[in-house]
């Protein structure tokens, strides 16, 4: 394989992928279109001249070659059409290009030279392709020269393209027919300078977005390539430096070479790993290679990990300085909120900083920078509004100042985010205010979601407290209440000997009871549902407290299992203690009222992998709308000294331990309270 078709090779392969690239997108415009005809054309043109179909200059190569400079000319009128203002300079422009090349083909006819291999000045193969590319490069002139100047940023990559590309065929055709053949150096170049070309059309393509071709080249992409050839380029002239010291001085030459390298890579390494050098780079390729200055899609998941803390353990102030300086490349800077509960009268106190000294003081409401939030402005650049920064020294050292809206409707402010310096040059513009505006309300977001967040866990905590708190009260009310039928009792029976030894139990019981409630307070829930406890010990335990100092007997029947369950002994006690004392309450009312009744027993029994506790009375019982509407409702009781607590409590502390209480009652007969707990082991497994 000949150079010339290896050349012409990778040239069909460049225009072949800028026409793939243009006509793979879902939406083409009509500019679309043109471009796509004439990347095809050109592709068909080199690859026919690697493949041999034809000299550059006859048969199907340059039947096709001359086909390429007319389709590059339509595209050429097309982007006139739409960039150049007015009808007149489009028609001026077509007629003064036509009659130039209407002359050289006219003198070519005339001539009566045919269509051969030779090359003239006056052959019409030659003719036709000298009068193609002075026309298109006069046209290149006129597009370039009558676009508006907001126009010829998008236009000028590929004027600069093409018009060079049609000048090297007006030197190439030129020299021809001067000499009477062909150059093969510049026919093999011609290769390389098409080729060269295609780049600019892309890169024009994706800065316009008139033409509705989104070739979407990946930032990332882009930037790291250009570091490496950046990198490739510095340690070349080093080892070109290092050769020519080699050459002059024979002695010292290879080990300075050797040694210009090891610095190169080190230099390298350490522009590398420098931020403010990526952040150059990154502005220099944004600024001259995109239309748009950000990937979206890339900056608004990027923004969303960030805020999400994916990958990081950060705080939130830190995230949320973060999400923000990412959008103008800061280094860092500082988070100002305003009390959750509207405590700091609508001034704003430091929240946290990221690379920025923490702030010691606030910022009142009357701060001429709040004012400026509450008038409306979002962005705000503080080198440019000397009267805003008012002496205040955290702003001194501040460059942007970014509003973080509370609500959409009010535009109430939640805070605002201060930020330094770019490591870099960065120029703002509309896109940066926009998308610092969008972000900033994302970030909002998060900081409400936090702030609730936060709210919710401390009105939970206060509520588990409450309700902790609510349920040592009513056991403290039980205690309360055997102590009293003591000091009753006492009266009658101080002076007897076993009923003296009855009470000190009773007494040292019930202090140990209100401590341990003291205690319950204190524990950690977590510390409490590692609990564990043995019923059959735990319910003699209680029986035997419970039976002092009460006339109505308590039967107890346990089976010979000694089993544990995961529930904290002060909450077991808790829950056996209250259902006794309402089976004993009950029974009692019930004797009163004349009806038929018997001891209170307590049945223990293991069934499976469960366990069972039953506390039986003969009362009054329950009919089953008091069950389902009043018994487990908080503060809701029939008794006229009653808490309505205990049945809550009871229920609530069995579910935590992942049990549940059941209720049988019959008016008139009595009431089954029935406590189904799994075995520890059942839980551990």
């Amino acid at each position: 394989m000949t150079v010339t078709a290896i050349l012409y090779a990778g040239c069909a392969a460049l225009y072949l992928a800028l026409t793939a690239l243009i006509v793979v997108r879902l939406r083409l415009s009509r500019t679309g279109w043109y471009l796509a005809a004439a990347g095809a054309v050109s592709a068909l043109w080199a690859g026919l001249v690697a493949l041999h179909v034809g000299l550059p200059w006859g048969g199907p190569g340059g039947l096709v070659d001359l086909l390429r400079s007319v389709v590059w000319y339509g595209f050429l009128l097309h982007l006139y059409r739409m960039t150049v203002p007015g009808r007149g300079a489009l028609r001026q422009a077509f007629v003064v290009t036509g009659l130039i090349g209407l002359v050289v083909i006219v003198v070519g006819v005339l001539s009566g030279t045919a269509l051969h291999s030779t090359t003239t000045l006056f052959s019409v193969g030659t003719g036709l392709r000298l009068g193609l590319a002075v026309c298109n490069i006069l046209l290149v002139e006129n597009l370039y020269r009558n676009a508006v100047p907001a126009a010829k940023w998008h236009i000028n990559l590929p004027c600069i393209g093409l018009g060079a590309l049609f000048a090297y065929d007006v030197v190439l055709w030129a020299d021809a027919a001067l000499f009477g053949q062909l150059s093969m150096t510049l026919v093999d170049a011609r290769a390389i300078a098409a080729g060269s070309v295609v780049p600019l059309l892309a890169v024009g393509a994706a800065r316009n977005r008139d033409w509705s071709i989104d070739i979407h080249v990946s930032r990332e992409a882009v930037f790291h390539s250009a570091t490496l050839i950046l990198a490739e380029v510095f340690l070349i002239g080093l080892a070109a430096i290092g050769q020519v010291l080699r050459y002059i001085g024979t002695d010292w030459g290879a080990a300075v070479q050797i040694s210009l390298l090891f610095i190169g890579f080190v230099s390298i390494a350490v522009l590398l790993t420098s931020g403010s050098a990526r952040s150059w780079l990154q502005h220099l390729l944004v600024t001259h290679f995109f239309s748009r200055r950000y990937d979206y899609e890339k900056e608004w998941m990027r923004c969303i990990a960030i805020l999400s803390g994916e990958g990081s353990f950060a705080p939130l102030h830190t995230r949320v300085i973060r999400a923000v300086a990412n959008i103008v490349d800061s280094p860092g800077g500082a988070l100002f909120l305003a009390a959750p509960d509207g405590a700091g009268a609508g001034g704003m106190s430091w929240a946290g900083s990221s690379s920025m000294a923490a702030a010691v003081t606030d910022f009142p409401a009357s701060h001429p920078l709040l004012a400026a939030f509450r008038a409306g402005q979002s962005v705000l650049v503080l080198r440019d509004a000397p009267e805003l920064v008012d002496g205040h020294p955290v702003l001194a050292n501040a460059w942007l100042a970014v509003k973080l809206p509370r609500s959409l409707p009010a535009e109430e402010t939640l805070g605002f985010v201060l930020l330094k310096p770019p490591r870099a040059s960065f120029t703002l513009d509309a896109e940066v205010f926009a998308l610092l505006t969008v972000v900033a309300r994302q970030v909002a977001a998060a900081v409400t979601a936090q702030q609730a967040a936060e709210t919710l866990m401390q009105t939970r905590a206060l509520h588990d407290y409450g309700k902790r708190f609510a349920f040592v009260a009513h056991d403290i009310k039980n205690v309360s209440s055997q102590l009293s039928m003591l000091l009753a009792n006492a009266e009658h029976h101080m002076s007897n000997p076993e009923f003296q030894r009855d009470m000190l139990v009773t007494v040292r019981a019930s202090v140990a009871r209100i401590s341990g409630l003291l205690r319950r307070l204190q524990t950690p829930d977590a510390e409490i549902a590692r609990a564990v406890v043995r019923p059959a010990p735990q319910v003699q335990a209680l029986v035997a407290t419970q039976s002092q100092g009460r006339r109505l007997p308590i039967e107890l029947d346990l089976d010979d299992a000694d089993v544990t369950v995961a529930m904290a002994p002060a909450n077991f006690d808790a829950v056996v203690t209250h259902l006794l004392n309402n089976a004993v309450e009950a029974t009692m009312e019930a004797e009163l009222a004349g009806q038929p009744t018997g001891p209170v027993r307590l049945r223990l029994r293991r069934e499976d992998r469960r366990l069972t506790l039953e506390v039986i009375d003969t009362g009054l019982g329950m009919d089953a709308a008091f069950i389902r509407d009043s018994l487990f409702r908080p503060f809701t009781t029939s008794k006229p000294l009653g808490s309505g607590i205990g049945a809550f409590q009871a229920r609530e502390l069995v579910r935590e331990a992942g049990g549940e209480l059941q209720v049988a009652s019959v008016p008139g007969q009595g009431t089954t309270m029935r406590i189904v707990v799994p075995l520890l082991e059942t839980v551990a497994g």
